[in-house]
């Protein structure tokens, strides 16, 4: 039977499905973000348990029990947004994301590095491009019609990314010189996209386990930060 509590926040026209999976805690709140075409899990996974805080999961737009805008029109940008409503609801917070949640965990970490105490980026489905060649010519032509969740429209255009890895390493900079913690960035992935790659080539960016990157965030050593 699920444990979980579900409240809506807002994000421009769409409403999303913020879900705690464990509202006690003593330390800071913990994140997860889904994979392409996945969902919040219904209850805590057992590699989250022993996480001191609370811990909350976010349905993407297009995804679970959030809604679906018509039309597409997806990018990494909106999901990242989604994750920035998130935030403001729930506050600085550590961020484990899953694939396509992967990415957007790097974004926000760059976007919002007051409210992410540490991004941690695990293996997961979307966003297997980004590479310097141009990729397959096929189009996708979702069925507009479709209301289905996760959406058509997201799963086609989230399943690769035409973005170069510098993009992704533009956010690795930013995160490198404003993160409020040490050591922000932890790749726990093993499957590597070349934008992961990419991340994995900054010498801030620490490679190691689900369970060594929970325990270092839980208690982060703070840094001052000097914006200018």
């Amino acid at each position: 039977m699920s444990s979980r509590t579900t409240q809506t926040i807002q994000h421009g026209k769409v409403r999303l499905a913020l879900h705690t999976l464990r509202s006690e805690g003593s330390g800071h709140p913990l994140l997860l973000l889904h994979g392409l075409g996945e969902r919040s899990p219904e209850a805590l996974p057992n590699e989250f348990r022993l996480w001191m805080g609370p811990v909350y999961a976010l349905d993407f737009t297009g995804h679970g029990e959030s809604e679906c805008p018509q039309g597409g029109g997806y990018t990494a940008e909106i999901l990242m947004a989604d994750t920035d409503a998130a935030l403001a609801e729930i506050g600085p917070s550590t961020i484990c994301g899953r694939g396509l949640g992967g990415y957007i965990a790097l974004l926000i970490a760059g976007g919002r590095p007051s409210a992410v105490l540490g991004a941690i980026l695990c293996d997961g489905p979307g966003l297997t491009g980004g590479g310097p060649q141009p990729g397959s010519p096929h189009i996708i032509h979702p069925d507009p019609r479709s209301t289905a969740c996760p959406d058509s429209f997201a799963l086609a255009e989230f399943c690769t990314d035409v973005r170069p890895p510098d993009y992704a390493q533009s956010f690795v900079r930013q995160v490198d010189r404003l993160a409020r913690v040490e050591r922000p960035l932890t790749v726990c992935a093993v499957q590597r996209a070349p934008w992961l790659d990419a991340v994995v080539n900054d010498p801030e960016t620490e490679t190691r386990s689900l369970a060594e990157a929970l325990d270092a965030y839980a208690q982060p050593s703070l840094r001052e930060v000097d914006p200018s």
